[in-house]
């Protein structure tokens, strides 16, 4: 019999495995409980901290902030790429009752000033080697460096550089701030690499339901050593490694970015159980094998792939070349995990049931409840969502106490298990009928030539809209479109075949692996403009 998974009920009381506890409580408890262990690792720099040590630079960094006039609730920006002395500044802003807003130095950095101008930061905290100047052009707040965090530093009281600095204040007595469940916690960024980002305003019960969700889906405890090596500036990163970690004081190893030469040594040499995964990556590494399998990496216990779809194919493909367990993950920034496959039961080709703390429900266009089978639209409620969002307009909308409308549609089988079957701004819509592009897609990919596939819907005198694809061929491949249509035609009916297939280098994607089909349509426009 099927154990019994599932999301919260839109309204219901949340049950939390964990109580709520902020940074100040866990990080007295971690020292307690073993000061010398390892509280994160940063690969890069090949240099950790202990959460003894963690505990006490968390503390100092606080008391600096309350010197320097920040009180409870105010925002502080940290600009920064991904590294040990990031997390410690972050500690050190939540210590403080501050909200931290992590903003992706990796984006466009002319977006920059005006995010930090709407976060209405009070202060900004930077990596010493970043074009701080451009960065905060036209923006009336202190702006103060940060280098190398190293045990044992000396205070300096001269020095300009952050962690100099927090070496001369008082380790005791402790900061006296706190902050509550329901207080404003992060500011963070969606992808801005091609299109100018929004920002959301999250509370600390949003990151710890979130967190929490995440513990559920992976089952990790205080003995797990975890890896990650996206941006923590991302929602989906802080609710799957660093939540996770405060709420168990396992150890955190995390990387600027991933490496396909370093992977399974760092999974290796640190005794990494669990690693974070996207799509990009699990192609990467079965496009290049490395000739790595389980046995090689005995601690490796799970890997997930979240922030775009992954096929049937290669999710099986990866688990039968790599013998490693794969956990598909649906999520968004304004809700945190939507859906994900648990440690113990889950369905290749589904992104699992609605996750442990998401007021998950599928609704018709008129926003009623859609029967168990049947298509609706994914929309969220409850404690994971965010309270307010900076949109294109630049102004801040009120989003507290809303359901979310994701826009994604999705079917939810006998056994609570979702399956997301397309974007309602990407349905094709020929003569009438629905087409879902996932679904060609995923045919396409099926094909031992394709590499990546993607179809859209392109302008047509008859049916208004008719199917066409774009593919990526695997390096050194012979392939035609004849042989894909007649691939096709063994699976998908007359309706859903693509009418023509175009092969392309690479599908246009964003920052976070996610193929932009827009940018496809607007090619075949481009292309087919005289015809």
């Amino acid at each position: 019999m099927a154990p019994k998974i599932g999301g919260t009920p839109p309204g219901a009381k949340h049950d939390y495995a964990i109580p709520f506890e902020s940074v100040r409580t866990l990080l007295a408890k971690y020292r307690d409980r073993d000061a010398g262990k390892c509280a994160l690792f940063d690969l890069d720099q090949d240099k950790g901290i202990t959460f003894g040590q963690l505990h006490e630079a968390a503390n100092r960094i606080a008391n600096w902030l309350v010197g320097r006039g920040i009180g409870k609730g105010d925002r502080v920006a940290v600009l920064s790429d991904e590294r040990l002395e990031k997390l410690i500044v972050w500690m050190g802003v939540w210590r403080a009752g501050a909200v931290c807003c992590p903003l992706n130095v990796e984006m466009n950095i002319a977006y920059i000033p005006e995010l930090l101008g709407a976060c209405d930061a009070k202060i900004v905290l930077w990596q010493e080697d970043m074009d701080i100047a451009r960065m905060t052009q036209g923006v009336d707040a202190p702006a103060v460096k940060f280098a190398a965090w190293r045990p044992g530093q000396k205070g300096d009281d001269g020095a300009d550089e952050l962690f100099a600095q927090i070496a001369a204040v008082p380790a005791t007595p402790e900061c006296d701030r706190d902050y509550a469940a329901d207080d404003d916690a992060t500011i963070f960024c969606t992808s801005g690499t091609t299109d100018k980002p929004k920002l959301f305003l999250i509370d600390h019960l949003a990151h710890w339901s979130f967190g929490l969700s995440s513990i559920d889906q992976i089952g990790l405890t205080a003995e797990d050593r975890t890896l990650e090596f996206r941006s923590f500036g991302w929602n989906s990163a802080q609710g799957l490694s660093l939540m996770p970690w405060l709420q168990t004081g396992c150890t955190l190893h995390f990387a600027r970015r991933f490496s396909h030469s370093r992977f399974f040594g760092w999974i290796r040499d640190r005794g990494i159980t669990f690693s974070a995964g996207i799509p990009t990556v699990i192609n990467m590494l079965l496009d290049r094998p490395t000739g790595v399998t389980a046995k090689d990496v005995p601690t490796l216990r799970l890997m997930s792939s979240s922030t775009a779809p992954l096929s049937p194919e290669r999710w099986k493909q990866f688990e039968e070349t790599y013998g490693l367990t794969l956990l598909q993950f649906f999520g968004c920034s304004e809700g945190g995990w939507v859906c994900g496959n648990r440690h113990y039961y889950r369905k290749i080709g589904t992104v699992g049931p609605p996750a442990k703390h998401q007021e998950f429900l599928l609704v018709d266009e008129n926003g009623e409840a859609v029967p168990q089978g049947s298509e609706g639209e994914v929309t969220l409620g409850g404690p994971q969502c965010a309270k307010a969002r900076y949109g294109d307009d630049g102004k801040w909308e009120d989003l507290s106490g809303q359901r979310v409308r994701l826009g994604d549609l999705a079917v939810m089988d006998e056994d609570g298990f979702i399956t997301v079957t397309g974007r309602i701004k990407d349905l094709i819509i020929r003569g009438g009928v629905n087409v879902s592009p996932v679904e060609v897609d995923n045919v396409l990919l099926r094909h031992p030539k394709v590499h990546e596939a993607a179809a859209v819907g392109v302008p047509d005198r008859i049916y208004g809209e008719e199917v066409v694809a774009y593919v990526v061929p695997r390096s050194g491949a012979d392939l035609t479109e004849a042989e894909l249509r007649e691939f096709c035609a063994e699976t998908l009916p007359e309706y859903r075949m693509p009418k023509q297939v175009f092969f392309i280098d690479a599908l246009p994607k964003n920052d976070r692996g996610k193929v932009r089909r827009e940018d496809l349509k607007a090619l075949w426009e481009s292309e087919h403009a005289a015809t």
